[in-house]
Formats: C-alpha cells, structure tokens, sequence
C-alpha cells in the first residue's frame, strides 16, 4: 500500500506497472486509499498494454469489454463470440460452434493471425493455426480483447499478417464472489462453468479459479465433443511490485468431421461425415481427434520510479495428443518396411498385403520462454522497449496399436520426426504528443525465425534447416479535433512459410511473404451517433497460395505468388437512438486480387499435371461483402432483446475464380433474449434466450475444391462445411457476492 504523506501519488498502472504519475491532494483515510489503489489495479496490465494499441494509436481496431465478452459467451466458441466484428467471418466444423472453429478477418486465416493471451504467443509455432478448441470455454476467463486489423503494433510469437487478437485474463478482483453458468443448446449440447475468486486477501493475495465442462452431439453426422478446461490465477500485490501464476488447461475429445461434405451429397445428405467410413459396415467408432494443453504462465511487474516500469514473463505450453484413424485397403508396406525384430511371427508377413487397419498421428511438444517490456514516459514521449524469446520443441510420430494379428508388437511407431523452431523479437514503440492535437507513433521491430526440421510424416530423410532476419517498421499519426479523430499509418510485416510448407526439395524451398499495409481512417461522434470509416491498401509480395501444384517429393504444397492484394473499406457506427433502443453495426467493402498466378491440376490421362495461367482473380475465401447489425430493445431494468443480422458476399473455394467453385452469399438472424430475475446487492440470477440462424437458412461458411483429369474430363470435386439451421440456447447464470 502506498504510503500516505499529506499528498497521494495517484499512480496510473496496474500494480504491474506505470505509466505516469499525477499528484492530488487527497484527505488521510483508509478508504480514500483503498479507493485509489482499486483504480490503479484495475487498469490494463503492463503485459497488455505493451502490445496493444492505445487510444491515439493509427491502427483499425476493436475493443471488447468483459460485459460484451460475456453477452455472447453461453456455449459456443471464442470466434463466434468475436463474430460480429469487422470483417470477420466464422465456421465450425461440426457446424455447431462447439469443437474445432475457426475465423477470418478480411480474408486472412488462422495462419495469419496472431494470437496472445497476456502478452504470450498462441498459435502453434509450425502451423501458426490457432487451435481454439484446446482452451474449451476460454471465453469465460477474459477480462478484455483487442483486434488489431492490419499488421497493427508489434507483438510478441507469430507474425501479424492480417490481423492480431490480444486475450486479457489477467485482472484483479478485490472483493470475493460465486458465479455459476448452465446453457442448454440445440444437438445436445450442454455447457456448466463454475467460477471463483477469494477476493484481496491481507491486503495482497487474490486467486481466481474456473472448471468448465462442455459436450455437443454435433450438427454434422457423429460430430461430438468432449471438452474439459480449468483456470486457476494467484497473485501476490505488493506497493510497487506484483507477482502472478497463471495455470490453465484444455482437454478435448472431438469425432473428426473436418473433410466436408462433398456437392452431390450436399442437397440431400446435408450432415454426412465422411470420417471413419473407411471400415465396413458401419462408421469406426473411434475416429477421434484427442488433445490436452497446458499453460504455465509467471508474471512478475515493478514500477521502478514515477517514470519507469518493467514487466516480464517466463512461460510453457505443454501439449501432447492425437487422432486416431481407420484406413481400409492399405498397403502394410507404406507402414513397416521392414519387419521389426521382435515380431512375434516376422517371417510369415508379407510387405505387399493389402489390409485395414487403425493409426494414431501423436504431436507432443512443449513450447517455452520469455517476454518482457519497460516503459518510459516523460511529458510528450512515451517508449516501450520490449521483446520475446521462445522455443518449440515438437515430436511428430505415427502408432499402429493393434497389428498384434499379423505379429507387430502394439504401439509400433511406422514414423517418427521432431522439429525445433527458435523465436527472437524485440521491439521499440515511440509515442510522441506534437501539439495538444496531433501525436506520432513510430515503431520497429527485430525478429530472427529459426526452424529446423528433421524429417517430415511422409519424407522421413528430408531435413530442412532454415533461418529468416525479418525487419517489421511501422508509424503513424493521430489527430483528434472536438468530435472527430483522424488517422493515417504504414506498416510492414515479414513472415515465414508453415511446416508443410517446407516439405519440398530445396531447389522448391518456399520463400518468406512480406506485406506492406496502409490504413487510413476517422471516427467522429454527434450527439448520440457515433460512427466511423477505415481504408485499407493491403500489399503483398510474394504471398504463399494453392495452386494444385505437386513439388519434386511428391507433396502439394502453397507456391508463392509475386503479387496480391487487400484493398478495401470499413464503416461502423453506433447510434443510441432513444432511451430504449440501440443501434450497432459494421460494413467491409472490399477486393482481394492476385496479380496473377498458374493453377495445376492432375492429368491422369497423360500422367503429371495440366496448368492454366489465372489473373487478375480473386483471393480464396475474401468476401468482397460482410455487414453485422445489433438493434438493442431495453425494455426496462430486467429485459433485454437483440436482433442481431449478418451479411457474407460469395467466396470462392480457390483462386481461380470460377464461379463452379464457390461458397453462396448468406444472410442470418439471430434473436438474443435476456432477463435478470433476480438483482441483489449479494446475487442475482440472469437468464438468457438466444435462436440462431432464425430462418432456418442452409448456408456453408467454409470449404475446399480439387480437380483433375481423367477419361477426356476434367472433374471438379467442391466439399463444403455445413452449419447448423434453426437452433436454440438457453443460458441460466448465478452470481453470489
């Protein structure tokens, strides 16, 4: 606690940190200083604050609170709590919400997001996929989130190249409480979360806890999930100094259904799952995807003077898994080459014998290191220095559990690889206030990317060692008049290729991309209307795209392109339209063009591959249109209705731009009931109703397409991700104080 000496130094940090310090003359009481240390200790951690933009930052952003996290936190996924942001589109495999999800933020993939949680990198380090389904009900844990569109600030892990999303947890909470969640969903879902936290205890501890337990049934046919997490957060507040503990973990059993639905099946067999039909008569039973994840994370923060603050973070990520599949109709020869020794009856296999059987793909990894920041400010300037160091450590094997039949011991390995990749990056962030108006920014970042990688799931002997020195410049300006804030800035992005990327030979190793990226925009507010435009000028060199194309070991990989584009606009507003009703929505415009490119395709007739030559042809899976609308009714204290509208424009399936490939144009409504029963100082009870997809719209957010040629034809193969029609939730929430 601060000591009180006849003036206070309000202090504008979180026990983690400051950034600045103003003295007010405060009266001597106990309560005035409890009051001034809640407020310190409430603000944004230091860890999160160093990588995220700040108010005057000229970056597209989107802020979200713990109330708006919660409003649509009732069963489904954490992109689909983040659906009704700009530009972002979501999909589900199992076409639910539940189990493996995704999202896109104009345009881009997973791959090209980054994702941390407090500062901490996410994404898999090889991937660089965010696997949302490893941490069941995160949502439940978040204090805020920010979307950073564009390459926006320097950050720590995967590079930003389409957006980034900063997930906050780490929050205090002085005073003790209870809260228990049960939803009911459409498909036999259900999902129960306790939360918990002792409150300030001593004047220093606080320790928060969750334990969550999520299973659905499925939309798509056997498409189940088993999901289990907990969250447990302790910290220890001292007067200038804080130390935190951070462990949570995800578990999650889920059938596969991530192969689609192929077009022919798609108007009458709307949920076939093609996964584990491979064994006759009836579906293998156990074509699952298994999985756990867990998160270590230590924070330790000291304020150092009334101009400088530091923070930094060691961390790992443990993880190990697998999924389990039925092959029919193999050869034992692509398995075991030879057999091994202590065969029970090695000399009566045959190498050559076509037989089923059942494999398990197991990663077990472990992922670790460090960040850190220190803040400085002094009148007009701000700097924060800052960084990262991490390390992957990941094996890649293949079991065969159950050849005992034919003589091969249970559990034998058929292939097995490991790869190390080693992250540095450190950065240095300038925030300089010119006039009282305008303000720059100025921001450049270091990072060194190795990876080695010894051996590959179905190239054994290829190893590839490859290492990239990327160097990332951004700067802006800001400009805020009475009502209106102006913006303008240019930033550039490196990043390098995925894993499967590199399994190529090394005449055909894959290059890195870069992106230069524009942003221009205003927001200005008039009464109660408030609303906003951002332009964007998205310019790649050398973007990693699928072009059906086989590389010299036989493996279809992406080719980079040398030129491509993002060139769009993004509308919001907010408009409190009377003491009742609310009005919220987001509108993209945009185009998304590669310059030009070559797609192949297989020619069975005459072996190897056809090409043709594509330009000017749009990007896979850019819609040039999204649009979200929220129209809030307040009928009084105790209820609440949202009509909540989306918009997706037509995507296409690859980059040619055939209209034989494609995704069709959707539009959803959703309605969003809720009611507090019960508002007591000590408790209350919220109940909350919401029915999805109104009209029972048949709409597929996400697929793939292959072709080829056989018999004098070319066939296109398209296959789809269904989602779920009409469906319903019901959520009953308890919170004891």
């Amino acid at each position: 606690m601060t000591k009180l000496l006849g003036t206070f130094a309000f202090l504008f940090i979180v026990a983690n940190g400051m950034a600045q310090t103003k003295q007010l003359s405060t009266p001597k009481s106990k309560d005035s200083i409890k009051t001034f240390t809640d407020s310190i200790r409430n603000l944004p951690p230091l860890e999160v604050r160093s990588v995220r933009a700040s108010e005057n930052s000229p970056f597209a952003i989107s802020n979200l609170n713990k109330t708006s996290i919660q409003q649509l936190n009732y069963g489904q996924d954490l992109p689909f709590v983040l659906q009704n942001t700009p530009s972002v589109v979501v999909n589900s495999d199992a076409g639910t919400g539940v189990g493996y999800t995704g999202l896109r933020i104009r345009g881009s993939d997973g791959t090209r997001i980054n994702v941390t949680l407090n500062g901490i990198p996410y994404n898999d380090a090889e991937s660089m996929i965010t696997y949302f389904v490893d941490l069941p009900d995160f949502s439940s844990s978040l204090n805020s989130v920010q979307i950073q569109r564009g390459v926006g600030t320097s950050t720590n892990g995967a590079g930003a190249f389409g957006a980034s999303i900063n997930l906050a947890t780490n929050n205090y909470n002085p005073e003790k409480y209870l809260s228990l969640q049960s939803s009911a969903g459409s498909f036999n879902t259900l999902k129960n979360t306790l939360q918990l936290g002792t409150g300030l205890l001593n004047n220093h501890f606080t320790i928060d806890g969750r334990v969550s337990n999520i299973s659905s049934n499925g939309y798509m046919d056997r498409a189940n999930s088993k999901l289990k997490s907990f969250y447990v957060s302790s910290t220890y507040w001292g007067n200038k100094s804080s130390l935190r503990l951070n462990i949570f973990s995800g578990w999650e059993k889920t059938y596969q259904s991530w192969y689609g639905v192929p077009e022919e099946l798609l108007a009458t067999q709307r949920t076939y799952n093609p996964a584990g039909m491979e064994k006759p008569d009836a579906p293998y039973k156990n074509q699952t995807d298994n999985y756990q994840q867990t998160h270590y994370q230590l924070f330790y923060n000291k304020t150092i003077n009334s101009k400088l603050s530091w923070n930094t973070a060691v961390f790992l990520t443990r993880g190990k898994g697998y999924y389990e599949e039925y092959k029919g109709g193999v050869q034992l020869s692509d398995y075991i080459i030879n057999p091994p020794s202590n065969s029970i009856n090695a000399i009566r296999i045959n190498p050559y014998a076509i037989i089923d059987l059942v494999r398990r793909k197991w990663l077990d990894n472990n992922f670790y290191g460090q960040i850190a920041s220190l803040v400085y400010e002094e009148g007009k300037n701000k700097f924060t220095l800052g960084g990262a160091w991490n390390t992957y450590d990941g094996l890649h094997y293949g079991r065969l559990p159950y050849l005992q039949s034919i003589g091969i011991q249970p559990n034998f390995n058929y292939y097995f690889n490991n790869a190390i990749k080693k992250d540095v990056n450190t950065y240095i962030k300038w925030n300089h206030q010119i006039t009282n108006a305008l303000s720059s920014f100025v921001d450049i970042q270091y990072r060194n990317v190795a990876h080695n990688m010894f051996g590959f799931d179905h190239t054994p002997d290829l190893i590839i060692k490859r290492h990239f020195n990327f160097f990332n410049p951004k700067a802006g300006l800001f400009y805020k008049s009475k009502n209106t804030n102006y913006y303008t800035s240019i930033a550039i992005a490196h990043k390098e290729p995925n894993r499967d990327d590199f399994e190529a030979a090394i005449n055909e190793q894959p290059k890195q991309e870069v992106l230069t990226d524009i942003e221009t925009g205003f927001t200005t507010k008039k009464g109660n209307f408030e609303w906003g435009a951002n332009i964007y000028l998205m310019y790649y060199k050398d973007q990693l795209v699928l072009t059906g194309k086989i590389n010299d070991i036989g493996a279809y990989t992406r080719t980079n392109v040398p030129k491509s584009k993002r060139i769009g606009i993004e509308l919001v507003e907010n408009w409190k339209l009377n003491s009742f009703m609310t009005s919220a929505g987001n509108i993209t415009l945009s185009q998304n063009k590669i310059d030009a490119f070559t797609e192949y395709f297989d020619d069975y007739d005459a072996g190897g591959q056809a090409f043709i030559l594509h330009k000017n042809t749009d990007i896979t899976l850019s819609p040039n249109l999204t649009a979200n609308h929220t129209l809030g009714i307040k009928f009084n204290t105790k209820w609440n209705l949202n009509l909540v509208s989306k918009y997706v424009s037509k995507q296409y399936l690859d980059n040619t731009q055939n209209e034989a490939r494609l995704l069709k144009a959707y539009f959803l409504q959703d309605i969003h009931l809720s009611h507090n029963i019960i508002s007591k100082p000590k408790w209350s009870m919220l109940i909350q109703f919401y029915a999805n997809n109104v009209f029972n719209k048949l709409y597929e957010p996400n697929g793939y397409t292959y072709s080829y040629i056989y018999g004098g034809t070319t066939t296109t193969s398209n296959n789809y991700f269904p989602m779920a029609g009409r469906n319903y939730w019901l959520s009953v929430k308890i919170d004891l104080k």
